[in-house]
């Protein structure tokens, strides 16, 4: 069935075409990766799809059966409402169903006359409070809260006490949470962390509705998308498939178009000379001939299609100075905190020349101010840390304090190097697209991608052999994170990065650091490696190493073990017995008039329902985990 219906839709701006003949339908069940570089009208489709833009042309027909949600609906812009009770918000009409509720328990008490009539208000409002989620929303609020980063902590800040992510964030817990059919979400992953990312996939991958999402993040469609749409050079292609998949298809799609612009051109070729060859023999028929063949190439011309053009991309290359030595950076004991708030201590870390390292951790444990410690922007409470012989650092700050306010873009790079001439600034700028006139526009008149471009230029002239990135990617579409990858490969010095932009990691890590605010931990190779180590982690607790046991004391532990774990099955079959036996009654008793009539005690033996049904679903994981582990020793594992 479809959801939304996109049919030759046009959209320009005095005359500019933004997009024409954009045609696509998304289906009940479609993950839509909506993809395309910077200023090629994704945010505008989505204005169009809601109603808040109307198209030159063609249109976007959303099903009516649908709840469209997007995050504009959501915004807390203004609230003074706590995180919490801005969170909750979108079950305002459950809250309306719990005061109901207390009223008409209220009046089961005092107005005997109506008490039967009551009862059955009563248990019709009860029946929709379950059915709507009533007994769960408050817990899967604060687990979206908490996904999202949340600390419970935060949860009684005020909305007005927010930074601009964090009521990025509070705006799509309350979007996801608000039950719409179609989901239709603007760079998502923007204010997240890697936890916060993926706990947004596992819920996306969770959702039965449909998702319409733009994204730069590669990792991120990846995994949630099964299919994609790029608008590019005002049209748009689009392919059943993740992103990588359609990369794939669009490789083969392209290949195959230029190979059938190639044999057009040849055939056009061919007809031409039939032609001169046949005017030059002179005669009537020939003539006759060549007017033939002239009409032929005119439909040949007429049918020729000219292959999708190439996007102008920015152009890097990192070129150090002078070569470090093979000891680029040590950091010994390293400790910061902020008032009472400790990020890290004993921090350890050691970097050597060529290596590409990511520093990884949760918003708020301190990436940002390690980077600046080691620039001399901030001090440590405690520790050392030393660069090696020839370092020469350059930093990209992800806040791009580098730009210097009311400038011209051109003086922007001019003032830092005077003897370039006015061709050589110039020449530069147009390596990362600042062509024209644009070299004249004010530094604050820039949009992020294109102020993070010049920030990286000011980086690519700075002739660092040591690279300090701060979420270099962030302000980035996915052309120029390509180009920035390629750069940063090529790079024969040694970075340094933050990201939480897993698909960047993966191409370009060496060694990964997790920061911890006991210290730093070290893990080698790229992101995949470090997700599989770090999983493995999370699931295994250390082991102390036991003394090399014979063959019999082994088989003799193996028995006792599989004698325990069998015990444990048999009582755990008995508990999740019994728990159910014990949510059967309360159930029971939850629909009884007597319970019924009673407001608290409803309250009361809902929550007793939900703990024990949690209880049992931890006691059957645990009873899997068990009959796993009785299988593999079974098995002689």
């Amino acid at each position: 069935m479809s959801v939304v219906s996109i049919q030759n839709l046009k959209v320009d701006f005095g005359g500019k075409v933004l997009f024409e003949n954009v045609s696509f339908d998304v289906n009940e069940g479609d993950f839509v990766g909506l993809i395309g570089a910077n200023g090629t009208g994704k945010t505008t489709l989505f204005k169009v799809i809601t109603g808040e833009l109307e198209p030159t042309e063609g249109g976007a027909f959303v099903s009516k059966q649908t709840k469209v949600g997007y995050l504009e609906q959501h915004a807390c812009h203004g609230s003074v409402r706590t995180v919490l009770d801005e969170a909750l918000s979108v079950f305002e009409p459950l809250m309306r169903l719990e005061h109901e509720l207390e009223s008409v328990a209220q009046r089961i008490d005092t107005q005997s006359d109506m008490r039967d009539e009551l009862i059955e208000r009563q248990n019709e409002l009860q029946e929709r409070y379950q059915s709507q989620g009533g007994l769960t929303y408050r817990s899967r609020t604060r687990a979206a809260l908490i996904g999202l980063g949340f600390p419970e902590a935060d949860f009684t800040l005020t909305c007005d006490k927010l930074s601009g992510g964090q009521k990025s964030k509070l705006s799509m817990c309350k979007l996801l949470l608000s039950g719409a059919q179609l989901l239709l979400l603007d760079e998502p992953t923007n204010h997240l962390d890697i936890s916060g990312t993926e706990w947004l996939e596992s819920f996306l991958t969770a959702y039965k509705g449909t998702v319409i999402v733009i994204s730069h993040d590669r990792y991120f469609l990846d995994k949630v998308t099964n299919k994609t749409v790029e608008l590019s050079n005002h049209h748009c292609h689009h392919a059943k498939g993740n992103y990588s998949t359609y990369l794939k298809l669009k490789e083969e799609r392209l290949e195959s178009e230029r190979r059938k612009y190639e044999n057009q051109l040849e055939e056009i070729k061919r007809i031409e000379g039939i032609i001169e060859q046949q005017r030059s023999f002179g005669r009537e028929r020939n003539f006759i001939t060549a007017e033939s063949k002239r009409k032929m190439l005119e439909r040949k011309k007429a049918e020729l299609v000219v292959p999708e053009p190439t996007i102008a991309k920015m152009r890097v290359k990192f070129t150090p100075e002078c070569e470090t030595g093979n000891d680029v950076l040590t950091v010994s004991g390293l400790s910061k905190s902020f008032g009472s708030k400790r990020l890290f201590e004993g921090g350890d870390m050691q970097v050597y020349k060529g290596e590409r390292v990511f520093i990884l951790g949760a918003n708020g444990c301190g990436k940002t101010t390690l980077l600046r410690i080691l620039m001399r922007r901030m001090s440590a409470d405690g520790g050392s840390f030393a660069f090696g012989a020839n370092v020469k650092v350059g930093y990209f700050d992800q806040s791009l304090e580098s730009l210097r306010g009311g400038k011209a873009v051109i003086d922007e790079i001019w003032d830092e190097h005077r003897v370039f001439t006015e061709t050589k600034v110039r020449s530069y700028l147009s390596l990362f697209l600042f062509r024209g006139d644009d070299v004249f526009k004010n530094v604050d008149a820039l949009s992020g991608g294109e102020k993070a471009k010049l920030c990286l230029l000011k980086l690519m002239l700075s002739g660092a052999n040591v690279l300090l990135l701060d979420e270099p990617t962030n302000h980035l579409d996915i052309p120029s994170r390509e180009v920035l990858e390629a750069a940063l490969e090529d790079f024969d010095g040694t970075i340094i990065a933050v990201s939480h932009d897993r698909y960047f990691i993966n191409k370009l890590s060496t060694k990964i650091y997790r920061m911890k605010p006991e210290g730093f931990e070290q893990f080698d190779g790229d992101y995949s490696d470090y997700a599989e180590l770090a999983l493995a982690q999370a699931k295994e607790k250390p082991q102390k190493a036991q003394p090399k046991q014979n063959a019999y004391k082994l088989r003799k532990e193996r028995e006792s073990e599989i004698n325990r774990l069998s015990g444990k099955i048999r009582r755990g079959e008995a508990e999740i017995d019994r728990l159910d036996a014990e949510i059967a009654e309360a159930n029971e008793l939850l629909s009884s008039p007597e319970v019924s009539a009673n407001y608290e005690q409803v309250i009361e033996y809902t929550q007793k329902i939900e703990e024990l049904t949690e209880a049992q679903l931890a006691l059957m994981d645990e009873w899997e985990q068990w009959n796993k582990r009785l299988e593999e020793l079974r098995n002689g594992e």
